[in-house]
Parts: structure tokens; sequence; C-alpha cells
């Protein structure tokens, strides 16, 4: 049976007193509850130590953003997963679209970053989404297969059963628009349909498929009731603690 999980990106936000309050919120208002998802936060690098000794025994888990695929070197400014694992994470966020839209990242090189990870066993949460423009294209089909064919390339059938595919239209993102409910299901159909051609039926229907962009407590609960939507990644409402844990009680 699929996993749900809410993963909370909190991008370039949160300094270490705010992420210490945050994470204490967080980790205290779900202490005693028995959750049907899984809980990540993924803050800053900077404060990814604090936030493991914080959630040590709990029942939140730690990502991180981004990482390199390189093991160590002349990479001035990058992070490796043996660092990220040394801290404590268990997931990273790998393709994000702003990875792809600011700092031009390829297909090619999300896939190095997620063979990487697999290899240094952190589970990659994968993202891919169309823009607005390739939506209003028609095109929205076009971009997601070649972001699935060329991000999960030379990927086995063992291996991928480890990621968390992303479902995040770009025009949805930090805007305020979401994808209707039934916009978000077709486009996660026709990702676990794709899954099933590239793997296996059996496969494709083990994977875990998030939603994200704009989601919100007030939408979460149409969002996830979707057949083929197991969670979000969230952007902004994951900055408060009240909200990113009430889309967590919507699974």
């Amino acid at each position: 049976m699929r996993k749900y999980i809410i993963a909370g990106n909190w991008k370039m936000n949160m300094n270490l007193s705010e992420s210490i309050a945050l994470i204490s919120a967080i980790k205290n208002s779900v202490a005693n509850e028995k959750l049907n998802c899984e809980l990540v936060i993924c803050p800053p690098f900077t404060n990814l130590e604090t936030a493991s000794a914080l959630l040590k025994d709990s029942n939140v888990k730690l990502g991180a953003q981004n990482m390199y695929y390189e093991e160590n070197g002349a990479f001035t400014g990058e992070v490796s997963a043996a660092m990220l694992k040394s801290v404590g994470c268990k997931y990273v966020i790998l393709g994000h679209s702003e990875r792809r839209t600011i700092f031009g990242e390829s297909n090619q090189l999300i896939n190095k970053k997620i063979k990487k990870a697999l290899s240094s066993e952190l589970l990659p949460i994968f993202c891919i989404g169309e823009t607005l423009e390739e939506r209003e294209t028609g095109t929205t089909f076009d971009v997601v297969k070649k972001q699935i064919v060329e991000g999960l390339s030379e990927i086995s059938e063992t291996d991928v059963l480890k990621i968390v595919v992303a479902y995040e239209p770009v025009w949805a993102i930090g805007t305020g628009k979401t994808a209707s409910k039934e916009q978000a299901e077709e486009v996660h159909l026709f990702i676990r349909n794709l899954l099933a051609e590239l793997y296996s039926a059996e496969i494709a229907n083990e994977i875990t498929i998030q939603y994200g962009g704009s989601v919100k407590p007030d939408n979460a609960v149409e969002l996830l009731s979707q057949p083929n939507i197991d969670g979000a990644l969230v952007g902004g409402a994951c900055l408060k603690a009240e909200s990113f844990l009430g889309i967590a009680k919507a699974c």
C-alpha cells in the first residue's frame, strides 16, 4: 500500500531561532499522534544539524532541499549526499522547479543527483511539472513525460520504489493558484500510467506521487481524496505549524 507523505519545503526561509520555534511546535503537536502519513520537514542547509537534534526520537523526518552528485571536491557552495546523511537527513528534494528555472538544472543533471542520492541511501523527492505557457499550449503531458523518462533514466525497479514523485505545476507554486482536483488527478494518473509503462503496473501502484502548488488546509482534503494523489509537497503553508499540521490532518 502506498504511503502518504506530507513534506514541507521551507525554501530560503527561517533563520536558526525561527527554525527552532517552528520545529518545536510541529514536533510537540504530533508527539502523541498516530499519524496516517509521514511528516517531513526540509529546512535550509544551515539549520539541518539543529533540526536533526530537535527531531531525535520524534515521528517527524528530516529532509534537505538539494544536493550535488559528486562525493566531495572543488564545488564551492554545494552540499554532498554524505554531508546530508551525516546530519540525519532521510529525504532530499531534487529537481524542484526553482532549481530548474532559476539555476538552469537539466533533466540529465537531476538524474545524476537522483542516482547519487539512492546510492547514498537518501530518499529522493523528485519534482516535475509544467509552466503556465506549457499548460496553455497543451504540452503538459509531453513536458512531464520528458522529465520523468530522462530523470529516471537507468534507475532500476528496486530503486524507483525508493523515490517519491512530486507533481508541481509551476504556475501554481507560490501564486495562490491551485490546480483543480480534476486537473491534478488527471496528471497524477498520467504519471502513474507512464511509470507502469516504464516499469510495471505493480511497481507504479507502489510509488508515492505527491501534489505541490499552493496546498493549504482548506484545499488539502479535496486534493488528497483523489485516487492517485498520495500526499503533498508544501511550500508557504509549511512555514506555520498550524497550517502545515492542518494539511497533515487532511490525510
